[in-house]
């Protein structure tokens, strides 16, 4: 019977390991950057920061009764008249 050593079936994990150990090593001066940039921030950029994200999702783009109603209740009592007959 042919017998191999365990460690030359076990697959090679170094490239994994190193790519571990390097955002070990990149995690604490990424958070330490961003501390930094977060104490540096201006007012004006935080709104304008906040402004685009907000910008991304505008109530705009929806009809008149979606602003004040979802569908939500609609759906769960289709859903519930479904499991209930």
């Amino acid at each position: 019977m042919n017998r191999r050593p365990l460690e030359s079936m076990a697959p090679d994990f170094a490239a994994e390991r190193e790519w571990a150990r390097q955002w070990k090593e990149a995690g604490p001066a990424l958070a330490a950057q961003r501390r930094r940039e977060l104490a540096h921030l201006s007012d004006a950029r935080a709104l304008a920061a906040s402004e685009a994200l907000l910008s991304l999702v505008t109530p705009a783009t929806l009809s008149p009764r979606r602003r004040h109603r979802s569908g939500l209740a609609e759906q769960q009592a289709l859903f519930h008249r479904r499991t209930s007959s």
